[in-house]
């Protein structure tokens, strides 16, 4: 698969353009490293050759990082050997003879910016598109091309820890800030000025720039103050990853290792990491939940989905303003409320993300003044007439929702797609009586809208196949990775969400603590405990759902409490109101949040009791996973893999794990069955299995018999 072809211009100059000829972006292959190995390092010996730059052909690429298919099935030894090659390979060009320029335009992620700062100049187009990152650690993994070292000397240990050890991603200004790049430039262009830099590399006449250091910068190169800062950076990422994640403590080793021995001695020990942590179980997860998603993002087979031109979003709250934030890059967007000061609130909301947006780069000024153009707050029916998609966020209520269809179907054309955007009413039910059933489904985004990944499509038996492809496919373009689901009760997020947390309820009806049960969870690997969670989708929110799925699935044991509607009549609602299972101080304190024990009143009373975690964890993670399993056989999800997306991505099941059913995968099915068997005896029919569980027990297979 070639990637590399090299263009020598008169002035001494030679262009290596980066351009796979079989994939959209570039990405580093042991075939890439070959390539480079063949037709760069020859240039360095090359008397006609002074200097070099390296460059994408692609749009807006630079390299998008490693493909990290070509480490499947390849054991820890053989993994290490590729980072070791690439690291020779980089090590030459960077203590070369001859100045190399790295042309960066587009996304330089991972691996992509370890070719770059191989170079020994890093010109960046000031261009939204222009994106860089250390994202090896959101993948379980490490930067195994340099990156551990090289980044740090540029930047300092100060700012280029955070970078590697969260992933985060930054644009060509901040970069630039940073020292991460030495210059900037526009797109067009970009290859002519990296030349002319690195002739005057060449000649003597230009230097890297010196990165103005802080003091604490200053003070970081004292070996004592240097320990102080990578032990308490280790002592953070204890406290953030609670030890589930190996990837960090790797990376701090790395760089202390290079600090202390040299930057060939953290090389050596990156690559013995990389083999080791791309072989370990969290990587792999994290790995197959990356293609999973970038999977789900390519169009599917069956109906064509409409052009959207036009969308429609009724309901100017938090979540339609946040509908009508993500939608405005792809086209105009009516916002309609019944009034002028619910309509203002929505504005502000909007222009609030623009702000943010612009701030960090992700947009140019011209782009959101063109996005502002393009929403049109309106309080008139009339103007939905030309949408294509109309998405509706009002309250969740069903009358006040068919109210809404009932409305808007006099409006729209038969062939606009009508969504509401309901968590857990059923579909059918809201599309009773309309005129176009066929259109009608449901867009179930997550809070906040502009930063939760998922859209959950859910379809009823009426639902036309085309008014499915379109919802996906504009869902696609506002960046969500979309599955899709059968409708009934819950759909499937809150329906496998509903039994977890009414266990929370019932173990704390039982004497648990607050605390003990969200520590639990957390050490399980959820990013937010069960009961703060409570708190943060709303009482009155829980309690309704509650209700309304342990009505519907009573029959299996699963009815609510009434605790919930107890709580919220006398007042409390959560963080909204700064009532809830915590308190919210009006001024945030430092250190852990408080427990509200007013609140044991509505379990019992205030005397608690010591619950083993074994015993939490179990009862909560295989409930939900159970349930999860139910939906699979039901067919209210298609597949295990949109399962686990709709778990991980939407209720943040943890991600190492893989979601509900590779996590059966890895502890066995038959070991769970028996252990929710056992729970069952002592707590009742909702801990029997579901008949995909034990069917797998029985065999021995696998959701995934291919891992």
């Amino acid at each position: 698969m070639p990637m590399i072809r090299i263009e020598k211009r008169t002035d001494g100059v030679a262009i290596v353009w980066l351009d796979s000829t079989e994939k959209p972006v570039n990405t580093l292959t042991p075939s890439a490293v070959a390539e480079f190995n063949e037709l760069v390092l020859p240039l360095m010996d090359d008397d006609s050759v002074r200097a070099l730059v390296v460059a994408s052909a692609k749009k807006d690429t630079f390299i998008a990082g490693a493909d990290l298919e070509v480490i499947e099935g390849l054991d820890a030894e053989q993994i290490s050997q590729m980072s070791r090659d690439g690291n020779a390979l980089l090590e030459r060009i960077f203590t070369g003879p001859k100045p190399v320029v790295a042309a960066v335009h587009g996304a330089a992620i991972g691996g992509g910016l370890e070719v770059a700062l191989g170079c020994h100049y890093i010109l960046a187009s000031d261009d939204p598109a222009t994106v860089m990152s250390q994202a090896e650690v959101m993948l379980g993994l490490l930067p195994a091309g340099g990156g551990t070292q090289r980044f740090i000397e540029r930047t300092g240990l100060v700012a280029g820890l955070p970078m590697l050890l969260t992933g985060k991603r930054v644009r060509a200004k901040m970069a630039k800030r940073m020292g991460l790049v030495d210059a900037l430039t526009t797109p067009g262009g970009i290859v002519d000025t990296a030349a002319k830099a690195a002739l005057a590399m060449a000649d003597g006449k230009l230097k890297r720039p010196r990165r103005k250091k802080t003091a604490l910068d200053r003070l970081s190169s004292f070996p004592p103050v240097r320990a102080k800062i990578l032990r308490e950076a280790g002592k953070q990422v204890a406290r953030r990853t609670r030890g589930l994640y190996p990837a960090p403590p790797a990376i701090l080793d790395c760089v202390e290792t290079g600090l202390k021995r040299g930057r060939l001695a953290g090389l050596d020990r990156e690559s013995y990491y990389f083999g080791k942590l791309a072989t370990g179980v969290e990587s792999r997860n994290l790995v197959r939940l990356f293609h999973a998603m970038n999977i789900a993002k390519k169009p599917g087979d069956g109906a064509e989905p409409k052009p959207v031109d036009r969308l429609a979003v009724l309901g100017a709250g938090f979540m339609g303003a946040g509908v009508a934030s993500v939608s405005l890059g792809r086209c105009p967007v009516v916002l309609k409320d019944i009034s002028d000061e619910a309509l203002g609130a929505g504005i502000r909301s909007v222009e609030k993300g623009l702000v943010s947006q612009v701030r960090s780069g992700a947009i140019t000024r011209r782009e959101a003044d063109r996005r502002r153009s393009a929403l049109l707050p309106t309080t008139d029916n009339a103007d939905l007439a030309t949408a294509d998609l109309v998405i509706e966020a009002v309250f969740e209520d069903l009358e006040l929702k068919r109210r809404v269809v009932a409305e808007v179907e006099e409006r729209i054309a038969p062939d606009a797609v009508f969504a509401s955007n309901t968590s857990a009413l059923p579909i059918a039910k809201i599309a009773e009586g309309s005129r176009h059933p066929e259109r009608i489904l449901g867009m179930h985004y997550f809070s906040p809208v502009p930063k939760m990944p998922l859209l959950e499509i859910v379809v009823a038996e009426a639902t036309a196949g085309w008014a499915t492809a379109t919802a996906k496919a504009f869902g696609t373009a506002q960046g969500k990775t979309c599955i899709v689901v059968k409708d009934g009760p819950g759909f499937y997020t809150t329906r496998i969400l509903a039994p977890y947390l009414n266990e929370a309820v019932v173990l704390l009806e039982e004497g648990a603590k607050i605390e003990d049960l969200d520590r639990v969870m957390k050490d399980f690997g959820y990013p937010v405990g069960p009961v703060a969670l409570m708190d943060e989708v709303g009482i009155d929110v829980g309690a309704h759902v509650a209700a309304d799925l342990g009505a519907a699935f009573a029959e299996r044991g699963l009815g609510s409490s009434d605790a919930l509607p107890k709580m919220y009549e006398a007042g409390f609602q959560g963080r909204k109101n700064r009532k809830g299972f915590y308190l919210y101080p009006k001024k945030k304190k430092k250190g852990p949040r408080q427990v509200n024990t007013e609140i044991y009143r509505f379990f019992g009373g205030p005397d608690r009791r010591k619950v083993a975690g074994e015993e939490i964890r179990d009862r909560m993670a295989l409930l939900m996973v159970n349930e999860a399993v139910h939906c699979l056989d039901e067919g209210v999800i298609a597949s295990a893999e949109d399962g686990d997306l709709g778990a991980i991505l939407g209720l943040g099941f943890p991600p190492f794990r893989g979601g509900p059913f590779r996590h059966v995968d890895h502890e066995g099915a038959a070991a769970m069955v028996a252990r929710m068997n056992e729970l069952a005896e002592r707590h009742g029919p909702r801990f029997q299995p579901a008949g995909g569980l034990k069917e797998l027990a029985a065999t021995g297979g696998l959701f995934y018999p291919e891992a």
